[in-house]
């Protein structure tokens, strides 16, 4: 459903990968009899209106359904405790000029992105809480 790796992408405003995100929490959040019946049709039929008001932004995300909010909030957890150190810890480095001036480029390159992720990831904890 979301490929190889199963991730989706997410930006400060909204889900870049929506369709596949949307798809996976409609199958995941389904009951055993709703799921039955999507096996049994083959998925969705083709509803161009549903597609539309499919993106997720950020509003979208905060007024999904209670078991899809806590879905994506338990992953987001998960996927945070994949990380060897915590957002504070990354914040606190980004500050200390000095320790982060010993870093190597790449090092420092390494960190914003980490950094970044963890702040996409608390923002999208705080809009599924």
């Amino acid at each position: 459903m979301v490929g190889e790796e199963g991730a989706f992408v997410l930006g400060w405003e909204e889900v870049l990968t929506e369709e596949e995100l949307s798809t996976t929490l409609k199958v995941l959040c389904m009951s055993e009899e709703e799921f039955k019946e999507y096996k049994e049709q083959d998925g969705w039929e083709d509803n161009s209106d549903e597609e539309e008001n499919s993106v997720l932004s950020n509003e979208a995300l905060s007024r999904l359904k209670t078991p899809c909010k806590k879905l994506l909030y338990d992953s987001v957890l998960l996927t945070l405790e994949s990380y060897r150190s915590d957002l504070k810890a990354e914040q606190d480095l980004l500050n200390n000029k000095e320790a982060y001036e010993k870093l190597s480029r790449r090092e420092q390159q390494a960190l914003h992105v980490r950094y970044g992720q963890k702040r996409i990831l608390h923002q999208l904890l705080e809009l599924v809480s």
